[in-house]
């Protein structure tokens, strides 16, 4: 799996860009706020989502981490696929879209073009208990808790991007980790994935 591409930007459109890397171009599907922060740059890094299907294989590109922990998010969400979540992101800002998220607003989503009504409240009701706030650097914050380690918080934000409610993985990862307290946070997944 690729994790990011850094490289000179060889082609950039407000829908694609082509990173060259090590002689290989990789063209990458981006949102108008990556776009945005791609302009009049010339070597980049960009974090990238695979999507490997029988007749196509699509790399999505983004400016950072958070980005695209919201458009995983997003396809997570029945009904929402790659091309749904990439015109959310264009249309809305990672601010502006979990304050939607947060404070329910259907009106919002449904303004984004190919959203209606039913996808756009599944969106709220899916993602709501999966985005809390966000800190000044951008990054997706689980509510404290102060019985989590590092290991815990890591573990319970790997199986809410799994599509796990945040409050049940919380209690079940507590529980792993006062067991087994040196256990590595593979294992604390393993087990909870089993416990879930």
């Amino acid at each position: 799996m690729i994790d990011y591409i850094k490289g000179d930007v060889a082609e950039l459109t407000p829908a694609n860009v082509t990173i060259e890397c090590g002689g290989v171009g990789y063209q990458m599907n981006i949102s108008l706020n990556t776009y945005g922060a791609l302009n009049n740059k010339q070597s980049v890094k960009l974090y990238v989502h695979e999507v490997i299907r029988e007749d196509a294989y699509i790399l999505f590109g983004f400016m950072d981490k958070h980005e695209r922990e919201l458009f995983l998010l997003l396809i997570s969400v029945s009904g929402v696929g790659p091309g749904t979540a990439r015109v959310i992101l264009s249309s809305l800002s990672a601010k502006e879209l979990e304050n939607v998220i947060a404070t329910e607003n259907v009106t919002v989503l449904q303004s984004v073009k190919g959203i209606g009504a039913k996808t756009a409240q599944r969106i709220i009701v899916d993602l709501k208990d999966k985005i809390k706030f966000t800190d000044e650097s951008g990054t997706i914050q689980l509510p404290a808790k102060a019985d989590l380690s590092e290991t815990g918080h890591a573990a319970v934000s790997a199986l809410v991007m799994l599509g796990f409610v945040q409050t049940a993985s919380q209690k079940v990862v507590s529980k792993i980790i006062r067991e087994s307290p040196s256990m590595p946070v593979e294992g604390v997944i393993k087990e909870a994935l089993k416990r879930l």
